[in-house]
């Protein structure tokens, strides 16, 4: 049913905007909200609201495969920063780009893309830079970081800055919109409150990372891969044999780098099996479109977290609208590994929140046989099968893994015992995950509480 509104042309906001969108209902309402409440602007709260200076500087940018991390308005989730998937820049860069370097305790606000995500700079690298998408807001002393980010990123922040976004391909908005936000000014208790709440939430969050990495590490340490850095070379041989056997002719499938990898797992002291006796590859047979009015949540490759290897987010589909290539029905346990060459760290296990859901054709839907699930996941996220899916990539316009080349992996036979150690590593950092979650969630509730409580 449609909804109508009518507003009066004196209460047009200053006549700059005209458009029916801007006064939608639920943006006046959650306005009106916020006015109950002492309210101050971003731009009185703050003594800077910057993002990156002038575009030409872009010409300067060499990405780098490792260095000083370098983040997009993607690495700016709701309430903390993802550094899993940042690029990075060297030292004479960032000095460059000095007026995008990220300092502690700033909020950072993603001002286009993920529009509206809001996370402090906390506990953060020596050095960090951002991109022009990414909005850095040093605040006044007095004023929390925490709170003001969990505000941005509640339901009430969210309208404020979804009544702002401009554009229709590319949605955006500008400093000058951001510093004209109107932020609740609460009691201090609640606001120590909220910061609280936060604090313990990214801690919780650099918890899980810390346990997944000292899980990966068991791993690798345990096959003799710790601190292993493949050589790749720029001239090498392959036999004509070799080639036939694979029905490759490529030069990249030989490059001698995989085959560090490969005779590392292949002579490693407990043995190795193919990947494909260890793990049933699920095959996508599931069509949706033969329940049209059922509603599946979705799982794609935008969606992984890579950095401890879960599941993010899902949108909801129903079965009638669900794309050809939404094939595969998760199963709590399986672990899911994306097939596309450029996406290959999308790997995640899946948990119960998960189970039942639709996911793309565009991951490989392992089922552990004879192995902890938690143990492939590591697995199929360290350079074990992570070097061997690069190399059996194919093709040309998308470069994939193709399904009959999974009979060529490996992977390593680990023992119960270290098996059993890897396992509850992974599963605590996943707890930590939840938990972290949870905070952050929290501390947005208490925002919008305080904020509701002004208008009953």
């Amino acid at each position: 049913m449609a909804t109508t509104q009518v507003i009066s042309l004196s209460h047009l906001a200053g006549a700059r905007r005209i458009d029916p969108e801007f006064y939608q209902p639920d943006y006046l309402l959650a306005r009106d909200r916020l006015l109950l409440l002492p309210t101050k602007t971003i731009a009185q709260i703050s003594t800077r609201v910057v993002s990156f200076g002038a575009y030409s500087l872009c010409n300067y940018i060499v990405w780098r495969e490792s260095g000083i991390p370098y983040l997009k308005a993607e690495n700016i989730l709701d309430g903390y920063i993802d550094y899993s998937e940042a690029m990075f820049i060297d030292e004479d860069v960032h000095k460059i780009l000095a007026k995008s370097e990220v300092s502690e305790g700033q909020v950072l606000f993603s001002m286009s893309g993920t529009t509206g995500n809001a996370a402090v700079a906390y506990k953060i690298p020596a050095k960090l830079n951002a991109s022009q998408d990414v909005a850095k807001i040093t605040l006044r002393h007095g004023y929390s970081p925490f709170y003001v980010a969990a505000f941005l990123n509640s339901k009430y922040g969210r309208l404020q800055t979804q009544r702002e976004i401009v554009g229709s391909v590319q949605q955006h908005v500008f400093l000058w919109q951001i510093k004209n936000f109107v932020v609740p000014i609460v009691p201090k208790e609640t606001e120590a409150r909220i910061e609280v709440l936060q604090r313990e939430g990214l801690d919780q969050l650099s918890a899980s990372n810390a346990l997944y990495s000292q899980a990966e590490n068991l791993l690798l340490e345990e096959l003799g891969l710790k601190d292993f850095k493949p050589k790749y070379e720029l001239s090498y041989t392959a036999s004509l044999s070799k080639a036939f056997g694979v029905h490759r002719v490529d030069a990249e499938y030989f490059q001698p780098a995989f085959d560090q990898v490969i005779e590392t797992v292949a002579g490693y002291k407990n043995g190795h099996a193919s990947l494909l006796t260890c793990a049933e590859s699920v095959k996508p047979d599931f069509d949706p479109v033969k329940n049209p009015d059922s509603s599946f949540k979705y799982v794609e490759l935008a969606d992984i977290d890579t950095s401890i290897g879960i599941i993010r987010s899902a949108s909801q589909i129903k079965g009638e609208e669900a794309p050809s290539r939404a094939r595969r029905i998760l199963k709590r346990g399986d672990v899911i590994v994306s097939s596309v060459e450029g996406s290959l760290e999308k790997v995640a296990l899946v948990d119960a929140e998960y189970e039942g859901c639709l996911a793309s054709t565009g991951f490989f839907q392992f089922r552990a046989r004879g192995l902890e699930p938690e143990v492939l996941l590591v697995l199929a996220k360290s350079i074990v099968l992570q070097a061997q899916l690069k190399r059996e990539c194919a093709g040309t316009i998308l470069t994939a893994v193709p399904n009959d080349s999974l009979k060529r992996i490996i992977i390593p036979v680990i023992p119960p015992a270290v098996q059993k150690n890897i396992t509850q590593l992974v599963r605590q950092s996943h707890e930590s995950r939840k938990k972290a979650k949870q905070l952050l969630e929290e501390a947005k509730g208490r925002v919008e509480e305080a904020i509701e409580a002004a208008s009953t």
